[in-house]
This record gives C-alpha cells, structure tokens and sequence, in this order.
C-alpha cells in the first residue's frame, strides 16, 4: 500500500486539535483594514473553528 499523504496546501492553512476539531485563521484581515472596526480586526487575528460541514471534508485530506 502507499502511504497516505497530507494536502500540503491545507496542512498550511488548518489545524487539527487534540479533540479533533478544524482550526484556522479567518479571511479578510490582510489589506483594507482602514474601514474594519478595532475589534474586528482584534477577532480576525484569532484562530477559530472550522463549521462542522467543512471539518469532514477536511479529515479525509488532512489524514494524519
């Protein structure tokens, strides 16, 4: 059998925690941020959970 391989692309961008859920850093923080309220860009910098039906499909690419 060959080995099971990560998508390199996403193992960048997710993480998956010891409890198993899908974590990632949010869009929409990297430029235009003049018109973004403070808080806002306060949460953008934060990881948070993937919704449940983006975590299925990102178990199968991200096997390990």
């Amino acid at each position: 059998m060959p080995k099971m391989k990560s998508h390199r692309g996403a193992a960048k961008r997710f993480k998956v925690t010891g409890s198993g859920l899908v974590m990632h850093y949010p869009s929409a923080k990297v430029h235009k941020n003049v018109k973004k309220r403070g808080g806002r860009i306060r949460k953008l910098k934060q990881e948070t959970v993937l919704s449940k039906a983006f975590q299925k499909n990102l178990r199968e690419i991200l096997p390990h």
